[in-house]
């Protein structure tokens, strides 16, 4: 075989492999090995190769009944990706909570979840909610988790609630479109009404900068 060949399988190999784990991480519940091969559109025996690649550099593993689960090495990724991320974002976000009022924040998927992933205080308020970092919601309720639903049916927001996570706190927020990878939304959350057009119209370019920050 000659070097341009093997460069060739190996692409694919590595294609087939990030594939798999996209799989994976998209199945709440794991997937067997005969699902993936379905999916993937190769052989079991193709995917045994990938899965005993991957398993030994502990980005799947099997759970106990031999499905294929996420595995702490992508975690680990995960959680170092997640400070550069968070560092991307404080500008935007900065000057949101000042130019609101309000607290700022990005949130991202992980785990079906929403997750509070910075978080910036207005300095100039007396009084302001306080959300802190890494806090976990369903997408469902609240601001934040709504304009990520929002974005993956394509609308660029804003999305406003009142009340869904917190009583008598008020949120609007924006997907995070465009940043390959990554599902979040850029979001304010305020203890008084938010003039939805002002505000909307702040959040929507705050989520609009983080996300020319982050690709």
């Amino acid at each position: 075989m000659d070097t341009a060949a093997r460069t060739g399988e190996t692409a694919q190999t590595l294609d087939r492999g990030l594939r798999l784990l996209h799989l994976v991480a998209d199945a709440p519940g794991g997937l067997t090995v005969t699902e993936a091969a379905h999916r993937l559109g190769i052989g079991r025996a193709a995917v045994y190769r990938l899965v005993g690649a991957l398993t030994g550099h502990g980005m799947l593993r099997r759970d106990g009944e031999g499905r294929l689960r996420i595995g702490v090495g992508v975690l680990h990724l995960a959680r170092r990706a997640q400070p550069l991320l968070a560092e991307g974002a404080l500008p935007a976000l900065r000057r949101l909570a000042e130019g609101t009022g309000a607290t700022a924040h990005l949130t991202v998927v992980e785990g079906g979840e929403g997750v509070a992933l910075a978080v910036v205080e207005p300095s100039w308020t007396s009084f302001h909610v306080a959300y802190r970092t890494g806090t976990r919601h369903p997408l469902e309720r609240g601001a934040a988790g709504r304009a990520v639903l929002a974005g993956r049916a394509g609308d660029p927001g804003p999305v406003t609630t009142s009340g869904e996570l917190q009583s008598g706190a008020y949120g609007v927020a924006a997907p995070v479109l465009g940043v390959p990878g990554l599902e979040g939304s850029v979001g304010v959350v305020s203890l008084t009404p938010l003039d939805v057009a002002d505000v909307g119209a702040q959040v929507t370019a705050a989520a609009e900068a983080v996300a020319a920050a982050l690709c």
